[in-house]
């Protein structure tokens, strides 16, 4: 594989650190009195608010698995192996966006704040880079998709606000060569692909095969699987 096609794959990673969205700090205390009867607070800015009640996990009953063909089974089950592959590395990405921009707010000097990124950058690149460089070109996109889904942000975005949009376009233009964009969003409402890979995503979850995280914009998987299942029999 042609060494350039890499480099956009691992700007994805490496630059993402720069931007991102700053989440709302929320602590939860449980406390438990003499009786053993326990009480939940939530403290938000400072404020401690009880809680009356106890969060049960949501449990998704998972439709049985079907497929037109043997042909049709095994794109799902390579789809699902890569996805799989890739998901954690988004999932990080949405991590170090949060932590990243948290730390960011309380540096006041652009010096300061410039020293930090490339700090976290040097890390992601010594931690991940020969894991990234394996990537194929259908991981490297099905990876675009994920980041978008986990930060709400286009992997070219993400480069543009670090790297200026000229250099944000080259890198898009150079992973276009490979059938990659920078630019792609995760569409699950409106691609058969990224259906899937939420359906994969979301089994992995149940069967405790990788660690949930919240997606950046809701996404209702039951009503995304009737939506589909509708598609199907229209169809």
């Amino acid at each position: 594989m042609c060494k350039m096609y890499r480099n956009p794959v691992l700007h994805i990673i490496f630059f993402f650190v720069s931007v991102g969205l700053m989440a709302q700090t929320l602590q939860e205390i449980r406390q438990v009195d003499k009786d053993s009867v326990e009480t939940f607070y939530y403290i938000i800015e400072g404020d401690t608010i009880p809680k009356e009640y106890i969060d049960l996990e949501e449990v998704v009953l998972l439709n049985k698995l079907e497929f037109n063909s043997k042909e049709d089974r095994r794109r799902y089950l390579i789809l699902r192996r890569k996805t799989r592959k890739v998901y954690p590395y988004a999932k990080l990405a949405a991590e170090r966006l949060q932590v990243m921009n948290a730390r960011m707010k309380t540096l006041e000097k652009k010096r300061d704040r410039k020293k930090y990124t490339k700090r976290v950058q040097k890390y992601i690149e010594e931690e991940f880079s020969a894991k990234l460089k394996k990537l194929t070109r259908t991981e490297g996109q099905i990876l675009v998709k994920l980041i978008h889904r986990q930060t709400g942000r286009t992997a070219f975005d993400l480069v543009k606000e670090l790297r200026t949009g000229w250099r944000a376009f080259w890198y898009n233009t150079t992973a276009s060569m490979f059938d990659i964009s920078l630019k792609e969003e995760y569409s699950p409402f409106e691609v058969k692909e990224d259906y899937l890979i939420e359906d994969i995503l979301e089994r992995a979850f149940q069967a405790n095969l990788l660690d949930r995280q919240a997606p950046a914009f809701e996404i209702d998987y039951i009503d995304l699987s009737s939506h589909w299942n509708n598609a199907t029999v229209d169809n």
